[in-house]
């Protein structure tokens, strides 16, 4: 599913490729994500793949410490890391 920047929903589209990205980074697969968050295989792919999958700050958070970094991370839209290091001195 496709969103716009106005949409709501368009932040859990580029969380799900950045919790994907570093997952990848990690050598983990979906499988070893949702055995070591607990969740299941299908949740963690639903999320990466932008099927419209709606989630919690909780599950963000589990999902970054297992993952191995910051939550903010997962939160910032493709391309703009460095523009949100300048902005925030992050």
């Amino acid at each position: 599913m496709q969103f716009n920047r106005n949409d709501e929903n368009y932040v859990y589209g580029f969380i799900g490729k950045n919790i994907r990205k570093y997952r990848k980074a990690k050598g983990l697969t979906q499988a070893k994500l949702a055995e070591q968050t607990n969740y299941s295989k299908q949740f963690i792919s639903n999320i990466e793949n932008n099927v419209h999958q709606t989630f919690s700050i909780g599950t963000l958070w589990r999902i970054s410490l297992i993952l191995g970094v910051d939550m903010y991370k997962l939160c910032i839209e493709e391309n703009k890391e460095k523009e949100y290091e300048e902005i925030y001195k992050i």
